[in-house]
C-alpha cells in the first residue's frame, strides 16, 4: 500500500520538474529586482521576508528537492497524495517530517502562484510528453535480440586439461578421484580429492609470475587462453577484435587461499618475508584482470564469487553484457584451487566431505543410499561467448548457442537446502520464462548433484517439479567422477554440456549401485553413457548461502 500511496506524488514530482525551469522564470521576471539576486543581505527585522535565512529558502525555492516537492504542489494533489502524508514509507510525520516544507507560509504562497503554474505548466506538457513517446515508440521498433554462442573452451580439471580429453574420459566413466599427494593429510578424517596431479604453464604463462601466483589463478589463465586457441582466436584474429568490446569475467569461490595462508606463515616472522604480491594475488577478482592485461582486452572485467554457483554467475552475467550491447566477446567461468590444507581442513570441520578413503573412485556417488557427502576438486573452466554475428563475420565455428538462465536465493539456511526445494524450483522457472523455452523442449539437465546426503534429493524434487512429466529427460552429474570444483564446477560442467550438444553422447552417472527409492532410475542415465540429441539442456549450480543458478544451451539454428 506505501508503494501504491507514494507512487502518485512522484509522478507528480517528475512532471513538475519538467515544468520548473519555465515557471521559475515567470516568477523571476515578476519579482522587483531586489530579490532576483540568490543572496543574502542583512534584514531590518528578524524572522521578516527579509530576514537572511528565510530569503535564502525562498530565493532557492525552484532548485533542489526542496525546489521539486514546492512547484509539484501547486497541482492539485491526488487522492492517493494525501494518504501519502501519513504513509508508514515515511513515519507518523508523513512527508512533511521529510521535507519540513509545510508550512503556512508556504501553503499561502502555493495558492498565489498556482494558477500561473498549472498553465505553464501545462504548455511543456504537452510539448515535453510527446516527443518522448515518441522516441520510446521508435526505439522499440528498432531494437534487435543479440544472440549468444559458445566458440571456444578451456579446462583445467583432474580428468585431463583438454575439452576433448576432459569429455572422452567422462563418457568412459573414469574417475578423477584419488588420495592427495601435494601435502601430508594423514591425520585428516578426509584424504581424498579430484587432484590434479600434472600441470604445466609452460607456453600459457610467464615463468617469473607461474612462480609467485596462486594455482587458483595459474588454472585460470592457461584455461582461458585455451579457450580462446580452441575458438581459432590466433593472434591475427584478435588484432582485428575491438578490445574495447571484449571482456573477462572469470570468478572464484575460494581464490588464492594458498597464496594468503603463505603470507600468513611468512609474518609469524616478519613482514618483510611476506611476498609482495599476496593480497593482490589472494583476491579473486585479479585473475580476470591479468588475463584483460595479457589480452588487452578494455571491455568489462570483473569477477563474481557466489560459492560454488560462481561459474554459473559469471557465465550468465557475461552473456547478458553481449546481449545488452555492451561486448561482443567475453572469456567467462571459474576456478578453484583449495585442495590445501586450509581448505581440506575447513571442509573437514564443517562435516561436508566424504570418508571413503580405501576406494576413492566409489567416494562420490550422487543419488546413491551409501553416499556420505562430496569430494573436493579443483580446476579451471572457461567459455568463449560471442555475439552471433560477431562469430559468423570471423568464420568462428559454433559449438552451441546460449538461451538464458537466471539465479536466486534459497534466504533459508548457510549450508542447507530449503526443505521444499522452493529456490531451485523459481530459478529453473525463470531461467526458462527468460530463455522463451518451454519445459517440454528440455530433455537433458546436468545437475549439481554433489553427492551430499540431503542436497541431492532436494535438486531432484524439484527437477521432478519442473520436469517430471517429460518422459525424455535424461539427468547426469559430472560430480561423480570429478568430485566438485566448488566455484569452478558450473564451467566445467557447461563444457560437459556443449560437448554433449556436440557429440550427442551424454556421459554416465557413475557408482549409482543402490539408489534412493525415491528418485526413479529411468530419468537417471546409467552406468554407460547414453545416445541422445539435446534439444534443450540445463546446467546448475548452487552453493553455499542459498545461492541458486541455472543456464541453458541448446544447439545452434540458423
Amino acid at each position: 500500500m506505501a508503494g501504491a500511496a507514494v507512487a502518485s506524488p512522484l509522478c507528480t514530482w517528475l512532471v513538475a520538474a519538467a515544468c520548473m525551469s519555465s515557471s521559475a522564470a515567470s516568477d523571476q521576471a515578476r519579482a522587483p529586482k531586489s530579490r532576483r539576486r540568490w543572496t543574502t543581505m542583512a534584514a531590518p527585522t528578524r524572522g521578516g521576508r527579509d530576514h537572511p535565512r528565510r530569503r535564502l529558502i525562498s530565493a532557492n525555492r525552484n532548485s533542489g528537492i526542496q525546489g521539486l516537492v514546492s512547484a509539484s504542489l501547486a497541482f492539485e494533489p491526488c487522492a492517493d497524495f494525501r494518504g501519502a502524508v501519513a504513509s508508514p514509507l515515511f513515519g507518523d510525520g508523513g512527508l512533511s517530517s521529510l521535507f519540513g516544507l509545510w508550512n503556512a507560509e508556504a501553503h499561502r504562497w502555493r495558492r498565489r502562484t498556482a494558477c500561473s503554474r498549472a498553465v505553464s505548466a501545462g504548455k511543456v506538457m504537452a510539448v515535453a510528453l510527446e516527443p518522448t513517446k515518441e522516441l520510446t515508440e521508435k526505439k522499440k521498433r528498432h531494437i534487435k535480440k543479440r544472440r549468444v554462442v559458445v566458440t571456444g573452451m578451456g579446462v583445467v580439471t583432474p580428468l585431463g586439461h583438454d575439452p576433448d580429453v576432459f569429455y572422452n574420459n567422462l563418457l568412459e566413466g573414469v574417475s578423477g578421484i584419488s588420495e592427495i599427494e601435494t601435502f601430508d593429510c594423514s591425520s585428516f578424517p578426509t584424504r581424498i580429492a579430484g587432484e590434479i596431479k600434472s600441470f604445466s604453464t609452460d607456453g600459457w604463462v610467464a615463468p617469473k609470475l607461474s612462480k609467485r601466483m596462486d594455482k587458483f589463478m595459474l588454472y585460470l589463465l592457461t584455461a582461458g587462453k585455451k579457450a580462446l586457441e580452441d575458438g581459432g582466436v590466433t593472434e591475427e584474429v584478435m588484432s582485428r577484435f575491438e578490445k574495447t568490446r571484449c571482456g573477462v569475467l572469470i570468478g572464484s569461490a575460494m581464490g588464492g587461499m594458498k597464496v594468503f595462508h603463505d603470507a600468513i606463515e611468512a609474518l609469524r616472522v616478519s613482514y618483510k618475508k611476506m611476498n609482495p604480491f599476496c593480497v593482490p594475488f589472494a583476491t579473486t577478482n585479479m585473475g580476470s584482470a591479468m588475463l584483460a592485461m595479457d589480452l588487452g582486452w578494455m571491455g568489462p572485467n570483473y569477477s563474481i564469487s557466489t560459492a560454488c554457483a560462481t561459474s554459473n554467475f559469471c557465465i550468465l552475467n557475461a552473456a547478458h553484457h553481449i546481449i545488452r550491447g555492451e561486448a561482443d566477446v567475453m572469456l567467462c567461468g571459474g576456478s578453484d584451487a583449495a585442495v590445501i590444507p586450509i581448505g581440506l581442513g575447513g571442509f573437514v570441520a564443517c562435516r561436508s566431505l566424504s570418508q571413503r578413503n580405501n576406494d576413492p573412485t566409489k567416494a562420490s556417488r550422487p543419488w546413491d543410499v551409501d553416499r556420505d557427502g562430496f569430494v573436493m576438486g579443483e580446476g579451471a573452466g572457461v567459455l568463449l561467448l560471442e555475439e552471433l554475428d560477431h562469430a559468423k563475420q570471423r568464420g568462428a565455428q559454433i559449438y552451441a548457442e546460449f538461451l538464458g538462465g537466471s539465479f536466486t536465493c534459497d534466504a533459508y539456511h548457510m549450508t542447507e537446502p530449503h526443505p521444499e526445494g522452493t529456490g531451485i524450483v523459481l530459478c529453473i522457472e525463470k531461467a526458462l520464462a527468460e530463455s522463451g523455452v518451454s519445459r517440454e523442449d528440455v530433455n537433458y539437465v546436468n545437475a549439481h548433484a554433489t553427492s551430499t546426503l540431503s542436497g541431492d534429493l532436494k535438486e531432484y524434487q524439484a527437477l521432478m517439479c519442473c520436469f517430471g512429466k517429460n518422459p525424455e529427460l535424461r539427468v547426469n552429474s559430472t560430480k561423480s567422477m570429478t568430485g566438485h570444483l566448488l566455484g569452478a564446477a558450473g564451467a566445467v560442467e557447461a563444457v560437459a554440456v556443449v560437448q554433449a550438444i556436440r557429440t550427442r553422447w551424454i556421459h554416465p552417472n557413475i557408482n549409482l549401485d543402490n539408489p534412493e527409492k525415491s528418485v526413479d532410475v529411468n530419468l537417471l542415465v546409467g552406468s554407460k553413457k547414453e545416445r541422445l540429441d539435446v534439444k534443450v539442456a540445463v546446467s546448475n549450480s548452487f552453493g553455499f548461502g542459498g545461492h541458486n543458478s541455472s543456464i541453458l544451451l541448446a544447439p545452434y539454428k540458423q
